[in-house]
């Protein structure tokens, strides 16, 4: 059975954030049209991924189209917060960019996450249309909300707990 399809276009709002306390957050994209609100269970470093790439993606956009108006980066942070209930319609796997030209909105295709007994075709896909700033205003909430996680160790690259932090190149030694 094929997989449900979700095309917002465009979106009243769309964000990023996550819940819990650090080292326990859980990830979430979010997109609203009107009334319908569809939100999507993600990793961190799909969020931080997705919010660099709308921002690479939307300076290959100025060169592309340099009569384009920049995209503001404006956005306030009480109405970036996601809305509730957050209940997931489903995780994400693969995500994507688009742009359309003759509307002036980039497309932000999420495919979900495959299950070991799924079919690629039984995926459902979401598509959230929203205007350039936007999208840019949520890839920078969205990188503001995953750098609020636990610190990184610099000898490692790793997160270091609030209990600590064993750092394989400390010979042993805890932080």
């Amino acid at each position: 059975m094929p997989g449900a399809r979700y095309d917002l276009k465009p979106v009243t709002h769309i964000t990023a954030g996550a819940v819990g306390p650090p080292g326990k957050r859980v990830f979430y994209l979010q997109a609203k049209q009107g009334v319908q609100t569809l939100t999507l269970l993600c990793e961190k470093q799909q969020i931080e991924a997705l919010a660099i790439g709308i921002e690479q993606f939307l300076e290959e956009l100025q060169k592309k189209y340099p009569n384009l108006p920049e995209a503001s980066d404006y956005f306030d942070r009480y109405k970036m917060a996601l809305e509730e209930p957050l209940e997931p319609t489903f995780r994400a796997g693969q995500m994507g960019l688009g742009y359309d030209e003759e509307n002036d909105l980039m497309v932000l295709v999420a495919q979900e996450a495959l299950a070991e007994d799924m079919k690629p075709e039984d995926a459902s896909t979401a598509r959230f249309w929203a205007g350039r700033s936007e999208a840019r205003a949520m890839s920078r909430y969205a990188l503001e909300v995953a750098r609020q996680g636990r610190p990184i160790c610099g000898n490692c690259g790793q997160p270091i707990d609030p209990d600590g932090h064993f750092c394989p190149r400390s010979n042993g030694h805890a932080h």
